[in-house]
């Protein structure tokens, strides 16, 4: 019996989750007996492949078969289901690393860096609702008397839901994760967790435990984990800010070497690729139809949208796509929707390209730009995110950066899925529609 499976079995688990990520970050696997430990360690538990979203594998031959092999390292028991540990798998096809497995994307991704003897830090800030099904049902707030005009840090509300909160702070805190803070957010049934930034693949993996956890415990509660980007319409939706650092060591490559800078050259030749790349990065930080109703600026119940439509960076500046901190920037582009690895690695890829070509971010904006009017947006050359799903995707397909990044089977899955996804939501006809046009002519 190894190491592994001895300590699992004196912690009392029985089972183990094989857990993997599709191409739409959603969480996917099979339960597997302990006693098989050695078998998804070493060749993986087993998928039909064209079942899993975004693979493009056939439905015959040896490409027809997913295999999620697990990384000992991850194996963790799960407190909210005894007697399960998760194990996250990497995908492989045919005995080799599947390159459009989301987790392998990114392992290649921070290999470059890793070639130039650096590592990603990053601390990934989810923002999520909790809704119900009202009678008629519509989606509401699972708190019927969460109602202020202006909710964030609301204490009225949030100990209403201090026991979802309480139980999802020990699940996260019992399986590794370092909780530093629980809030309500600024909308209707919003609400966010920060836990500690840590190495980038493990920050990906963290996040897919807190999704799994936040879902079971939600649904033992007659509630639903929603991270859906913006489920109501006058209110801010669900970031997914990352906070970004790069090091050698210990030592943190983006520390300015100028008293009352942000960040160093490094830094900002970095933060200069993800601004040069911004608009291929949306479709995958905002990968649905329904991001880019968040990457509006304009005001909402609460006042304000909190989300960047234009590309642009500052210090402390939460109005702009990059928002510069001392020996870090926070990215503010990415939604509750993206997927973590996918998302981590065509970050990578714009900043390693900034580095790698010397670019230049321009100068400090400093002004809240929500204030701007469009027409002084466009006389300082500031440019606009995509305003849809449609355009991110023209704009990742034109961009060979992170579509390498990506590989060209996952690149393609993408695109393809987000344009029929696209196409499909342009078919629609809407309530909106009818309620306006139906008796109009």
């Amino acid at each position: 019996m190894s190491d592994l499976q001895q300590r699992l079995q004196q912690a009392g688990v029985h089972t183990l989750l094989v857990q993997f990520t599709d191409v739409h970050g959603c969480a996917k696997g099979k339960l597997v007996p302990l006693a098989h430990l050695g078998e998804v360690l070493r060749s993986g538990a087993g998928f039909a492949g064209p079942s899993i979203w975004g693979t493009g594998l056939p439905r015959s031959g040896p490409r027809s078969e997913y295999y999620a092999r697990g990384d000992a390292g991850t194996a963790q028991p799960l407190p909210w289901m005894p007697g399960v540990a998760r194990i996250v798998g990497d995908g492989y096809v045919d005995g080799q690393p599947f390159d459009a497995c989301p987790r392998q994307v990114l392992q290649r991704a921070l290999a470059r860096l890793a070639a130039r003897g650096w590592t990603l830090r990053i601390g990934i800030e989810p923002e999520f609702f909790l809704l119900r099904r009202g009678a008629a049902g519509t989606w509401l707030p699972a708190d019927d008397r969460d109602r202020l005009d202006k909710p964030s840090y609301d204490l009225k509300s949030l100990p209403r839901q201090l026991g979802f909160l309480h139980a999802l702070h020990q699940a996260l805190a019992a399986a590794g994760l370092d909780v530093l803070q629980l809030d309500h957010e600024d909308a209707h049934g919003q609400y966010e967790v920060n836990f500690a930034f840590d190495e980038a693949l493990r920050s990906c993996d963290h996040l897919m435990l807190f999704k799994l956890a936040a879902h079971h415990l939600a649904e033992e509660r007659g509630m639903v984990f929603s991270m859906m980007p913006k489920p109501f319409a006058d209110q801010p939706g669900s970031g997914l800010h990352f906070h970004v650092s790069l090091w050698a060591g210990e030592r943190c490559v983006f520390d300015p070497e100028t008293p009352g800078a942000n960040l160093s050259r490094f830094g900002r030749q970095f933060v200069a690729g993800v601004l040069a790349h911004a608009g291929a990065l949306c479709a995958l930080a905002a990968p649905t139809v329904n991001s880019y109703k968040r990457l509006t600026v304009g005001e909402s119940l609460s006042g304000t949208t909190w989300a960047p439509a234009y590309v642009a960076q500052g210090p402390n500046n939460r109005t702009a796509l990059v928002r510069t901190l001392p020996g870090r920037f926070e990215w503010r582009l990415p939604d509750a929707s993206a997927n973590p690895y996918l998302a981590t690695a065509a970050l990578v890829a714009a900043g390693l390209d900034g580095i790698e070509r010397e670019l230049d971010p321009g100068a400090d904006c400093t002004d809240d730009l929500f204030d701007w009017p469009l027409k002084r947006i466009r006389e300082h050359g500031i440019a606009l995110l995509p305003q849809s799903l449609a355009q991110a995707v023209d704009a990742l397909q034109a961009d060979a950066v992170v579509c390498a990044a990506l590989g060209d089977t996952l690149a393609g899955e993408f695109m393809r899925l987000k344009r029929a996804e696209w196409s499909g939501y342009a078919r629609h006809v809407s309530a909106w529609e009818l309620e306006r046009y139906a008796a109009a002519f």
